[in-house]
């Protein structure tokens, strides 16, 4: 088995899954508000249910320790494994056929950039609606954005945290260096940091509604950063 899985095959198998279906067969699920549904955590103890699954946008957050992510953060989770064991697992799951490619260094280079954004704009997204997000929220309504709104244009937030997305987009298989290229990180003697922080942000997408860049306006009067702030050109 030569290669890395074809992008094209993670995001249509991520498509495919049934996150709901997926996490609840490993945590005892009820339904508890439109496309959205509550258990036990299975990462933290708890008596009374603050896990949320829900099928659109598909991801789980857990409002007692903060665990959450998509359906691939989930298996690595829940089963202890690296982001490539989490694609076939899920691919078993499914019962998807994965297909693995070499390509070109340039095009491998432009398609992993462009799913290391698709992967950013999630992570934002996800951040908005966790306890973190509620300054972006409140700032948001303030201006006339509603969550239908927030969701419609892929809003999201970026914690105040030094290296809130390295880390996630680290576990996920992506690297530093990636994230540097996609102006999502600046390099640092510690090894770098986010670029957005403290921030609500919104995609700027190409006319496939690829994920290209972030825009990004700064919410705390503490942060000495620009007003706002774009990814490179």
């Amino acid at each position: 088995m030569a290669g890395r899985v074809a992008q094209k095959d993670v995001e249509e198998l991520k498509e495919r899954a049934d996150i709901v279906e997926i996490v609840g067969s490993y945590v005892s699920l009820k339904p508890a508000s439109a496309g959205s549904f509550k258990g036990l955590c299975p990462f933290h103890d708890e008596k009374s249910p603050s896990f949320n699954v829900r099928a659109n946008p598909a991801f789980y957050h857990c409002f007692g320790c903060g665990a959450g992510g998509d359906v691939y953060k989930f298996i690595q989770e829940i089963e202890s494994i690296s982001f490539a064991e989490a694609i076939t697992r899920l691919a078993d799951k499914v019962g998807y056929q994965l297909n693995f490619e070499q390509g070109t260094e340039e095009g491998s280079t432009r398609s992993r950039l462009l799913a290391l954004n698709k992967f950013a704009a999630e992570f934002y997204q996800e951040q908005l609606s966790g306890n973190e997000g509620e300054a972006g929220r409140d700032f948001l309504v303030s201006r006339g954005f509603h969550e239908a709104a927030c969701h419609n244009f892929g809003i999201g937030y970026a914690p105040k945290g030094w290296q809130n997305l390295i880390d996630a987009a680290t576990k996920q298989g992506y690297e530093l260096a990636e994230l540097v290229t996609a102006g999502l990180a600046m390099e640092s003697d510690k090894g770098g940091y986010d670029r957005f922080r403290g921030r609500v942000l919104w995609p700027i997408r190409d006319a496939n509604s690829q994920v290209l860049g972030f825009g990004a306006r700064k919410l705390y009067e503490d942060d000495q950063g620009p007003k706002y702030l774009n990814t490179p050109e």
